[in-house]
């Protein structure tokens, strides 16, 4: 790169950086595009509409409450991922769906529950809803004419397949005719058998059309037919204030990062701070462009990812300063120094980004939102690191600042004997990993509870009060949690206001009809309201079994992609052994801690464990890549256990330094935020120093051990 090169790439970082700013702060045009405020948010930030819907008939079965519930809540997914839908006393289904304010819109787009059919020409049913998988709209293009079709491709189930396969063999080149609630809302002509439960229906002006009538077809799926009991739209959950600190915890860690990157890196720190910048405003932006769902855990995710990108630029500059040391000119240094990091940054992220593929495919609600969130942010990360890091550093050095005192140089590090260690580390993780069964064991005989499940794991009771004045979200926090925890005796309690009155819902965990009397007494001896105008019902979980069964799936399905990636990329199935078993004690630990700090378990569990596995399979890579580096140069009749205590300690200085700015960017949120950020941040800080933990002592150890052990068998 040359000197004007190198100039108008720096000029052109400080307008990116500028344009970046201005559009998450102010946006463009009227409305404000791109800007941060029109993120959309859940329902912890900014509230949304509420529907309650009740099943027609007498006594529905909990079986297809329980499916009507898992399926609702796939339907709602198409307004966000972070909708939630339970069950509210024996016959009714709430739907909550976040960053919406008209519950009209939502009632038409989503429609009215209940039955659908499909009839042949002689009013016989063939099909019905029970044996609709999916539906969806989209666009076609003729092959020969180039004309747009509009259709909906219909998914069966297989009872459904085979059905339906002898429904269109014996109505060929005849109407099918699709009958909702006694209505016909479209009759297709069958042009041929349908055997393979895939069924595409034409002939729909436009693509808004065909979404309704997919629309109509997918709530028609459902087992029971619902009518809506009530409709509302509620307030955010959390204060202002509590918006205010964690966006303000955020912008001091990722000063306090910058300043450290700087401090230890010198010039390179500076590029690491530019693009550490550029990546947060990419982020921001990024959420707006794909519509994701911003939640409060969201935005601590958010903060998190912001060490966790520093990660590839430590990578590299620890690369560059080798090479320096090495003897190498500070231009070679630089070249060098990226291309040796290339393999680890690429192998780290993709192994995380194949566990954000798989559990974004399967998952579901708080799951499938949270996947999306880290794909974003490790495309970006890699991005920022691999481009822009890259264009800056030779920018640098081409405006004329070549000197490797700008860069530094790696100090000569004796060798440390981790695996002299390795039975003392062992010990110590068998220890902590048995604390999980141990506690967990305990708490289950002293009350039943062998973790503090959460309003969205257990249910429990939603109680309405009408205020005699509006109170605000602050002051619900300061005044009303109090006495409600005073009954209660947990800090889990979710409130939110109903718009446009003083209507609120206390959500808590399951009250006895003594303790729903005495909360009935507290509230009218507190406020003055009247206990006429305070209702409760017994509501279900917002995750369901089957979206439990569904994250389980999904996180035994990406560890498996990731062991055979890595597997795949080391060419030595030991390798993703020790990665898998490392992630499996992390994972264990922070699982221990929750359970002997009961810490609530609910939706930001599962984001927290999620978080665990990207940070530990992240930490493992790295090591792992210095190893068969080594192995590469060293030969066959390299000493394993001396090449592995080099390798993490050439390691080490990543380890720390990675470990230590994701630790400062989470501990600032949780020293500034409020009590259901910690209740994210702590367990989260205790996986970052396990993580650490495991990467340097336990990670090395682990493939050395296998390596020797099943190398021996072999022979």
């Amino acid at each position: 790169m040359k000197k004007k090169q190198g100039v108008l790439v720096l000029i052109l970082t400080v307008v990116l950086i500028g344009l970046l700013a201005f559009t998450t702060a102010v946006g463009f045009g009227p409305t404000g595009t791109g800007s941060a405020k029109n993120i959309k948010t859940g329902l912890d930030l900014a509230g949304g509409v509420s529907i309650t819907y009740q099943a027609k008939g007498d006594n529905p079965s909990q079986e297809d409450m329980d499916d009507t519930v898992y399926k609702l809540q796939k339907r709602v997914e198409d307004y966000s991922e972070e909708a939630q839908v339970y069950q509210e006393g024996d016959d009714r289904i709430t739907v909550e769906i976040p960053g919406v304010t008209d519950a009209n819109k939502i009632l038409e787009d989503l429609g009215k529950p209940g039955s659908l059919e499909f009839q042949d020409e002689s009013g016989n049913v063939v099909l019905d809803g029970s044996d609709i998988a999916g539906a969806e709209g989209g666009v076609t293009e003729d092959s020969q004419t180039g004309t747009k079709q509009y259709i909906v491709e219909l998914t069966l189930t297989k009872d459904g397949t085979t059905k339906f396969a002898d429904a269109t063999a014996a109505n060929l080149k005849k109407r099918i005719s699709i009958v909702y609630d006694g209505e016909t809302i479209s009759s297709p002509v069958v042009q041929a058998v349908i055997s393979d439960g895939k069924a595409q229906i034409s002939g729909q002006q436009s693509i808004e059309e065909a979404k309704e009538l997919a629309s109509i077809i997918r709530i028609g799926s459902l087992k029971l037919e619902l009518e809506e009991l009530r409709s509302n739209v509620v307030g955010a959950q959390l204060g202002q204030q509590a918006i205010k600190t964690s966006l303000i915890a955020g912008a001091i860690g990722l000063v306090l990062v910058g300043i450290f990157m700087i401090v230890v890196y010198a010039l390179p720190g500076v590029v690491a701070a530019l693009s550490l910048a550029i990546y947060t405003g990419l982020e921001l932006v990024m959420l707006n462009a794909f519509d994701l769902t911003l939640t409060l855990p969201g935005i601590a995710g958010i903060i998190l990812s912001i060490g966790m990108a520093v990660d590839a630029n430590v990578i590299i500059y620890a690369r560059i300063r080798e090479e320096i040391a090495a003897g190498k000119s500070v231009r070679s240094a630089i070249k060098i120094g990226f291309q040796k990091a290339m393999s680890a940054i690429v192998d780290g992220n993709i192994t995380t980004l194949i566990a954000a593929a798989v559990l974004g495919a399967m998952g579901s609600g708080s799951v499938k939102g949270f996947a999306m969130t880290l794909a974003l942010g490790i495309v970006l990360s890699m991005f920022t690191a691999l481009v822009i890091s890259r264009l800056l550093v030779n920018a640098f050095y081409a405006v004329g600042l070549r000197d490797e005192k700008f860069y530094g140089k790696q100090k000569e590090r004796k060798t440390i004997d981790f695996l002299g260690k390795r039975k003392v580390f062992f010990t110590i993780s068998i220890i902590l990993i048995l604390l999980a069964p141990i506690g967990m064991g305990v708490f289950h005989a002293k009350d039943g509870k062998a973790l503090n499940y959460s309003l969205e794991f257990m249910g429990g009771t939603s109680t309405n009060v009408t205020f005699n004045e509006d109170l605000s979200i602050d002051d619900l926090d300061s005044q009303v949690k109090p006495v409600v925890q005073e009954v209660t005796g947990d800090a889990n309690i979710q409130i939110s206001k109903v718009a446009d009155s003083n209507a609120v819902i206390i959500k808590t965990r399951s009250l006895t009809l003594d303790e729903r009397q005495e909360l009935n007494q507290k509230l009218v001896d507190s406020f003055g309201v009247d206990e006429s105008k305070i209702t409760a019902e017994s509501i279900s979980s917002t995750v369901s079994s089957e979206m439990r069964r569904d994250a389980i799936v999904a996180v035994l399905i990406a560890t498996i992609c990731m062991l055979l990636y890595i597997w795949f990329r080391f060419k030595d199935v030991r390798f993703a052994s020790s990665a898998v078993l490392a992630l499996l004690h992390d994972v264990l630990v922070v699982l221990a801690f929750y359970a002997l700090s009961r810490i609530s378990v609910g939706n930001t569990f599962i984001a927290c464990m999620l978080t665990i596995v990207g940070y530990s399979i992240n930490a493992t890579i790295v090591i792992f890549d210095r190893i068969r580096e080594n192995l590469k140069t060293a030969g066959k009749k390299a000493d394993l256990k001396e090449l592995v205590n080099l390798s993490i300690t050439q390691t080490l200085t990543r380890s720390i330094y990675t470990s230590f700015t994701t630790f400062i960017t989470i501990f600032v949120v949780f020293v500034m935020g409020v009590s259901s950020i910690r209740e994210f941040a702590l367990p989260i800080m205790v996986g970052i120093v396990c993580g650490a933990y495991s990467s340097v002592c336990i990670t090395g150890a682990l493939w050395y051990v296998l390596k020797t052990k099943v190398g021996k068998r072999a022979k």
